[in-house]
């Protein structure tokens, strides 16, 4: 085969793969050898909200296009029709081995451990006189039953929202009626009787229905949930505010979103059933019938139950040793550090708080720091970077935000953030028109005394100090002159009219980065060919991209070697007889969420290392405002380069996708567990904390 002439079918298809994705997910809620049982029963409940997620845009989007006429395949061939059906053949398969985990492994094993959650039957006296006080008390008058009949219409079914399906009939009359209650969101949905032992909300106000519909009997009632297409469309280039634009299109999400999923309780009754789907317009083939109780994210809850045993053992990030050496003077001086020599940091090894965050807050508190630029993707509720960006505006300082407010289901959330910088002097831009702003940035202007100084941090995270505990991410923080000098002028892009597309130390994103990579690909085939050191090294979150995976396939083609470590979707088929003989694929799954992207490539022997916000999409690469930032220094090479080293070493936990399909690798020939690169790492961290 030649490098000119790669095979139609050479990719996999996306949405497939991000279906085995979850399916990897779900392997941590099956593996009671290596995961803490509450720790399993959260991986159940990360599957469903993924699950969420994937029919409210992906799913929603193949309806959306076949509702509309649209008759181009995708590329690997398939129709819009063809491939809606075949998801939902596998999604039921999938969730269908989801419920058997939960009902037959899972949920056994936590009453083992003195963790119930019950049904309404298997409590005692005591606690339902307890739950009939509550219901009076607590949720009753929350409640809102709607009936159906001539005078009021079939209700507005909320997505992702419980509810109980009643049938009803009128002792008078005989005759029979639908209605719909919805169990409230505001309320806890498993409610705790006592430590360990828990009842669904739903179960509660199901025996309590008879106080609902007075004078009716209730023949029988069930659960059911129906998801809806949530993704956001705004026509930016009609629109003369961008903010009122996506204000007005959330408001419109709320209601007129249609369907594209219905769950219902595996025992409801068949006419029941029929009227839902008639009135929800939902075929037959979207209906998935599980056992109760529906939506399985309420397991997240069980994390905060006190039985630590049953968790991964508690794990303190701590301060960089870079950092900590100016630490006598706690808090550590970010700026005395950063001027000895650039910090690589990786969460949630090395403390957030006591890096990026520092960073942040001290510059807004010093007072020879005089301007502060930040890019705002996702943050926390309660955010310490939002509010250092207030102070620094308060007291005088030029303040910069780049809020992007159209950050998937973060938009009502950062539309309020953006308002309340406003609100305190800081100037607020939201993104550019066409293009999401997804890099992480933050630079900090200084006044020294040999002039203006520039301190700059680029990342491959959100600026979130809770998901910092729980991703892991890299960032460089930097006062290297040319690195900083490139994040002015991209600063300077995104906030006011320029045209900028050259840089340094930086590829950006729309411009800079797939003709970049493709770049150093073709020079690591030239390499190999002249006989010198040669190879590719990516890790990344997703890898869609045609022409990057083209290239990649070329270069295996051409005998370069290509690891990729890829948390979820891929459509490269690895390990294929002259095509891609020479490439690996490898996911690794566990406690923390794998969310850096790292570049890789070997240079002939002088290493070219990046990091940053982009993955191999072309929502990223082509939709995106993106940075990936060089790494020069040796030993941050070296780190990065000992991080490949142990992710494709055979003795660690991981996945490998040879082809199309993935295989899991937890234990060896003999059956002895392998390293689990994670663990390995807190261990690392330990130990300098304990020198």
């Amino acid at each position: 085969m030649s490098e000119t002439n790669l095979p139609a079918d050479r990719y996999l298809d996306r949405e497939l793969s991000w279906l085995a994705f979850n399916n990897r997910v779900l392997d941590q809620a099956r593996d009671a050898q290596r995961v803490p049982l509450i720790e399993r029963a959260k991986f159940v409940a990360i599957f469903s909200s993924n699950l969420d997620e994937f029919f409210m845009v992906r799913v929603a989007g193949l309806k959306r296009r076949i509702a509309a006429g649209v008759a181009v395949p995708t590329v690997t061939g398939k129709m819009p029709g063809e491939l809606h059906a075949e998801l939902l053949t596998e999604i039921g398969a999938l969730v269908q081995e989801q419920s058997r985990i939960f009902q037959d492994d899972i949920r056994p094993a936590l009453a083992r451990e003195g963790i119930e959650i019950l049904k309404w039957d298997q409590l005692t006296a005591a606690e339902k006189d307890k739950m009939r006080a509550l219901f009076a008390e607590r949720i009753f008058p929350v409640l809102t039953p709607l009936a159906v009949d001539p005078s009021h219409p079939f209700p507005y079914i909320s997505g992702l929202s419980i509810n109980l399906a009643v049938l009803l009939r009128n002792p008078q009359t005989g005759s029979r009626q639908f209605a719909r209650v919805k169990v409230p969101p505001v309320l806890s949905r498993l409610v705790k009787l006592a430590e360990g032992r828990f009842l669904p909300l739903e179960e509660i106000i199901s025996r309590h229905l008879g106080q609902l519909f007075t004078g009716m009997q209730v023949v029988s009632h069930t659960t059911f949930r129906v998801t809806r297409n949530e993704d956001i469309e705004v026509e930016e280039d009609d629109a003369e505010n961008l903010l009122f634009a996506l204000e007005k299109e959330l408001l419109r999400r709320k209601v007129g979103r249609p369907p594209v999923r219905l769950e219902v309780q595996d025992d409801i009754d068949e006419q029941m059933l029929a009227m839902i789907m008639a009135e929800l317009d939902i075929s037959e083939d979207e209906v998935f019938r599980l056992p109760a109780p529906l939506d399985l994210t309420g397991l997240f809850s069980l994390s905060d139950s006190n039985r630590e045993d049953l968790k991964y053992p508690n794990f303190l990030p701590i301060t960089h040793p870079d950092l900590a050496e100016v630490e006598s003077a706690s808090p550590a001086d970010m700026f005395k550090a950063l001027k000895l020599r650039d910090v690589l940091v990786q969460h949630p090894y090395d403390s957030f708080a006591t890096s990026v965050q520092r960073f942040i807050e001290q510059a807004a508190a010093d007072p020879a720091v005089l301007a502060i630029k930040q890019t705002l993707y996702r943050t926390s509720g309660d955010s310490p970077i939002v509010d250092a960006l207030i102070e620094a505006a308060e007291a005088g300082k030029q303040v910069l935000a780049i809020v992007e407010i159209k950050a998937r289901f973060d938009e009502q959330n950062n539309i309020g953030w953006a308002r309340k910088l406003e609100k305190y002097g800081v100037h607020v831009v939201y993104g550019m028109v066409g293009l999401k702003t997804h890099c992480k940035l933050s630079m900090v202007v200084r006044e020294e005394a040999d002039g203006l100084r520039r301190y700059a941090h680029i990342g491959t995270g959100n600026y979130n100090p809770k998901t910092a505990r729980q991703y892991e991410d890299m960032g460089l923080l930097t006062s290297n002159p040319i690195i900083t000098d490139d994040v002015a002028r991209l600063f300077n892009h995104l906030s006011g009219m320029t045209q900028e597309t050259h840089y340094r130390r930086l590829l950006v994103a729309p411009h800079g980065i797939r003709t970049g990579l493709l770049s150093y690909i073709d020079k690591e085939i030239a390499n190999h060919k002249a006989g010198l050191p040669s190879g590719i090294k990516i890790k990344v979150n997703s890898v869609v991209d045609e022409a990057i995976i083209d290239a990649l396939y070329k270069a295996s083609q051409a005998g370069v070697p290509v690891d990729m470590w890829v948390r979820g979707i891929c459509t490269i088929r690895p390990g294929v007889p002259g095509l891609s003989d020479n490439i690996r694929v490898r996911s690794i799954l566990g406690r923390f969420l794998e969310h850096s992207r790292l570049f890789w490539f070997a240079g002939g022997g002088r290493p070219t290392v990046g990091i940053g916000s982009a993955d191999l999409m072309h929502r990223n690469l082509d939709r995106r405002v993106e940075a990936i930032v060089g790494i020069t220094n040796p030993a941050h090479v070296q780190q990065v380069e000992d991080l490949f080293e142990f992710a494709f070493a055979p003795t660690t936990v991981h996945w490998e996708l040879h082809d199309s399909t993935w295989t899991a690798h937890t234990t060896d020939e003999d059956g002895q567990p392998l390293t689990d690169i994670q663990e390995a790492l807190i261990q690392q961290a330990a130990s300098r904390r304990a020198r």
